[in-house]
């Protein structure tokens, strides 16, 4: 008896319209998508051999040139709008909605409150020749420090304890400002900060070395 041959079905499958599909959600978020802004200022870290890393969340980071200029900035936008407005209330700012967006979807901010209307009304190239990107005072007689640091606790949402606190300074910051700005924290009564540095290779032979090296093999 002669066998029945059962006919052959093509196992190729269309993919025009996944194609389609995953060239359409490309082109949206090229074009949807605001690349991070520049920083106004740039920062050249102390070394350490300190491997721990930086949180990515609930930071509150306060950038310090060599100079020392203070810049503030904090992640996620809907923190930093409310903590713009906390800030445009208190202080009676009269911003406009495009001055805290600016400050929205902006890079660090250093400038005095009194001076943060004007600032936030200018792009980041102009900030940087206008004169008014003095940085945030830390004196202990205008306190613009702590009125950053609490108000940007307050937009965080969350508990105090899992707020973190990033110092970046420059190498050659003088040493006066950055006390300046610990006895900020002090008063706060906040203890553990973060101090953001450059990784190095540690002394050959020391226990700091053994465990990069351990941490190196595992990758």
């Amino acid at each position: 008896m002669p066998k029945v041959k059962m006919p052959r079905k093509s196992t190729a499958i269309d993919m025009t319209a996944m194609c389609d599909v995953a060239f359409l959600l490309l082109t949206f978020f090229m074009l949807a998508t605001k690349f991070k802004p520049d920083e106004p200022v740039t920062v050249v870290t102390p070394s350490s051999i300190n491997t721990t890393l930086l949180p990515d969340s609930d930071v509150l980071l306060f950038t310090v040139d060599k100079d020392g200029r203070v810049f503030f900035s904090m992640d996620g936008q809907p923190k930093r709008r409310k903590l713009i407005e906390d800030l445009n209330t208190q202080y009676k700012l009269n911003l406009d909605e495009k001055e805290m967006k600016n400050f929205v979807t902006g890079a660090s901010v250093g400038a005095p409150i009194k001076d943060l209307k004007a600032y936030l009304g200018l792009t980041e190239d102009q900030r940087k020749t206008s004169g008014l990107d003095k940085g945030i005072p830390t004196d202990s007689a205008n306190g613009e420090l702590g009125a950053w640091i609490d108000y940007g606790n307050a937009a965080q949402g969350t508990s105090l304890n899992k707020v973190k606190y990033c110092i970046k300074a420059d190498n050659q910051t003088p040493y006066p400002k950055i006390k300046e700005i610990l006895e900020t924290f002090k008063k706060k009564k906040i203890q553990k900060l973060n101090l953001v540095t450059n990784l190095e290779e540690a002394p050959k032979g020391t226990a700091a070395w053994e465990e990069q090296q351990a941490g190196g093999k595992k990758k």
